[in-house]
Parts: structure tokens; sequence; C-alpha cells
């Protein structure tokens, strides 16, 4: 496990509810904040028992927009774990063509070759930097082939000595930032026959022999300092990085910490009829299965064990129930959580409490152009109705029924906003009714604009 690693898994639980991540529904981050912390519990216990300690997957019942996503890739985020949303709607029976369920896993691999590759990167960040000056001093200061005497004077190791460290210092303020280099630059190129086909969809050996066979190209492009500074520091940085070791740390980090979000898993039930898509609705369920209960994997970086990794499940179940999935399936998800529609009062926390709440992210926007806005409290108060009636009018669609109601009420604002100069706008309840008023008392607009 890399280092720093497992001690993002040992959060305090309380710690993973508060609003600054996302408002309400307390009993899904409860039930995804005590899965999350069982990891770690179960590194604790001696290793024959940890063999036997089994996820509690858990399905999340409710309709969008609620939060159910949000809640499990926050609270991965939080705990460092790698993390993956699919759509279970996607995945076809083998046999059919479309994605199979196994590149579920491959896909969480990636992700957890991502994390590890960016914790070693930070390991080695120091001796890249240095490495990646100098190569910068000897794109700006090349060694001389021989030191002889010139025009100015006798040309010395000294000198010359001299003439980089000066450099080096206007390296380290900036001051040849905008200077150009030219720097080579290697690169893959593909086949013409495989460029149409996703890396996904071909056969795990295949990919493997494809990396080792496409020749690599290299080219010289001309750049300022400041980027070739950037793309130094990147292939120095790969240079120093054991790619063995990030593989074997990426299987274990996914083995024992990876999530896989499986949404809309209520799209792959089955109604009465026998034959066509329902019939791939089931053998989708049945593929699933051996994922879910634990299986071997074979990826591009080793055979991943599915066996400890946390299946989130998801589904609004309008027209199906929990209990018409698979009785297999069923027991592989012990624990079931129900969201519930959000609430005025759920609109108004999402609004204010969360670190990237839309009122924020409006305010910090528009400070770029020099205009300070403020938003009062009756006028948060009269989003939050608006946000509630039109999804009881129309298709509830949750907080994402914010982000439409925001762009709308802060359209023509942001339009104006570069020619306003410095300035300051109060947004209050008259502001959002002038904005908002006729097209959300329209019900066939507000189907359409909100």
């Amino acid at each position: 496990m890399p280092p720093g690693m497992w001690h993002r898994t040992n959060p305090h639980l309380k710690n993973l509810l508060p609003p600054r991540i996302i408002g309400g529904q307390d009993a899904a981050k409860r039930a995804v904040a005590v899965a999350i912390r069982n990891r770690w519990r179960r590194q604790q216990v001696p290793v024959e028992m940890r063999q036997e300690v089994a996820p509690k997957n858990i399905m999340m019942i409710g309709p969008t927009g609620v939060g159910k996503t949000e809640i499990a890739r926050r609270l991965a985020k939080l705990t460092g774990a790698p993390f993956i949303k699919v759509e279970a709607s996607r995945y076809t029976e083998v046999g059919y063509y479309g994605r199979d369920v196994e590149s579920m896993v491959r896909e969480l691999v990636e992700n957890a070759i991502g994390l590890v590759r960016q914790a070693e990167k930070e390991n080695v960040r120091e001796e890249a930097q240095r490495r990646a000056e100098e190569r910068l001093l000897d794109l700006l200061a090349p060694s001389p082939p021989a030191f002889n005497t010139t025009a100015d004077g006798p040309e010395s190791p000294e000198r010359f000595q001299r003439t980089r460290e000066k450099m080096r210092g206007m390296l380290t303020t900036g001051a040849m930032d905008d200077r150009r280099v030219e720097l080579s630059i290697e690169q893959k190129s593909v086949p013409m026959m495989f460029t149409g086909m996703g890396m996904e969809q071909m056969d795990v050996d295949l990919q493997g022999m494809l990396e080792k066979i496409v020749p690599r190209n290299s080219s010289r492009r001309e750049m300022s300092v400041r980027e070739a500074r950037r793309v130094i520091f990147e292939q120095e940085s790969d240079a120093l990085i054991n790619t063995e070791k990030v593989n074997a740390l990426a299987i274990d980090l996914a083995e024992n910490l990876g999530i896989i979000f499986l949404d809309e898993i209520d799209k792959i039930v089955a109604s009465d009829s026998s034959h066509g898509a329902d019939v791939s609705r089931q053998g989708v369920q049945r593929d699933l299965l051996p994922i879910v209960e634990g299986t071997t994997v074979q990826t591009r970086y080793g055979y991943v064990k599915s066996d400890h990794i946390l299946f989130i499940a998801a589904g609004a179940f309008h027209r199906a129930k929990p209990s018409d999935l698979m009785p297999e399936l069923q027991g592989r998800f012990p624990i079931r959580v129900e969201l519930s529609d959000l609430t005025r009062d759920d609109f108004i926390r999402i609004l204010t409490e969360p670190r990237g709440a839309l009122t924020k992210q409006y305010k910090a926007l528009l400070e770029t152009e020099g205009c300070e806005l403020i938003f009062t409290d009756d006028a948060v108060h009269s989003l939050a109705e608006y946000a509630f009636q039109v999804n009881q009018r129309t298709q509830n669609i949750g907080a994402r029924r914010l982000n439409t109601i925001m762009e709308r009420l802060l359209e023509e604002l942001s339009f104006e906003a570069p020619e306003m100069g410095s300035s300051r706008v109060e947004i209050n309840a008259a502001y959002v009714k002038q904005r908002l008023e006729d097209i959300s008392n329209d019900e066939d607009l507000s189907k359409f604009i909100l």
C-alpha cells in the first residue's frame, strides 16, 4: 500500500458527514461511511480472519438528483479510494454487442493506477524538479565542445559555470519563463486500423502486445521555458517512477479499497416478457453476479480479485422493485438505504452549505469580472421554493434543477458582466421573482427551460 494511503482510509466517521460535503441524506451518508470505515477495520484483524470479512455492499434507492452518486464519490475522494461510476444499462450479456461487465474492474484498476502514480510522483518530486532544472539549463546554456579563447576573452569552465549559475537564478525567479526553447517530445503512433477501437474493447493480451510493438515517434517542438518546465518535469517523473511497483500497488489498492458505483441497476430488471431486451437484461444480472460475489479478472496490469471491492448499486426503481432482481444478486447487497425527495429546506442547504455550493461558484466566477455578487437570505429561500415547485409540477430531477434555475437567473448578468467594470449586484427575492416568475408559472415553458 502506498505510503500515506492507509491513514486516509481511517477518518472519524462523523467527519464524513458534515454538510460542507453534501447537504441532507444522512442515512445514506452514514451507510457509506460505515462501509468505508469497515475497509480500515478489516486491515486490523488477523490475516486468517481478513480473508473472511466480505464487504457489505449497499443498494441506494431514490429518485434522480438526490445525491446518490455524489455521496459515494465524495466519500471515496476523502479516503483516497479508487472510485468509478458505471451505468448498469450500458452493459450487455456476453455474446451481445456492447461492453462486458469485467471492463468495470479494468476501469477501476486504471483509476487506482492514477492514484498511485500521483502518490509516487509526490515522492520523486524533488529529484524530478532538480533534473528538470538541469535539463532546462542544458537547453539555455549548452556546454561548449571545448573551452577556447573568444573575442570576449578566454572561455573557461569557471566562466561557463558562472554563466550557468546566473541562469539558474533567473530560472528560479521566473525571469526566463517567456524565453523560447526547442524540446524533443516522444509519442506513440497508433496504427490506423486501431484508432477507431476503444482500448477497453481489445483483448488484454492484444493491448500489451500493441504497447510493445507500437513505434515511438520523436518530434521537436518550440515552446516557452514555462511550458517546457512542466513537460520536462513529467518526463523526469516518469523516468524515476518504478512502473512495476506502481502496477502492484494499484492492484492491491483496487482489490482492498476499490469502490464501484453501479448506477441504474433498476434498468436491468427484466419485465414479464421473456424475449428481446429482457433476455439481455437478465443476462447482465447473471454476468454481474460473479463479479460482485468475487472472481478474478485479467487486466493489462495483472490479475485482479473482486472479492473485497465495495459495490454500491443505485436506482430510482419507479417501475420495478429491488426484489425483482435475481435473488442471488439481491443477497449480495445486504444494506438497503432509501433516499428521500429533496424538500425546500434541502434546497436551501444545498445552495449555501457545501464547499462548492452553486451560490459560491457563481460569486467566484463573477468576481473574475470585478462583479461582487451578493445573495440575500430571501433570495436563497425564493430559489429553493422555485426549484421545489417546478420539481413538483414537472419531472422531479432533484438538485439538478438548481443548475438550470441558477443559469436562467444569472444569464443576463453573466453576459453583461465584462462590460460592467467593478460593481456590486445584490440578488434578492424581488430579483429572483422578476427573472423566474413568468417561466415557472407557465408549465409548458418550465418543462423546456427550467
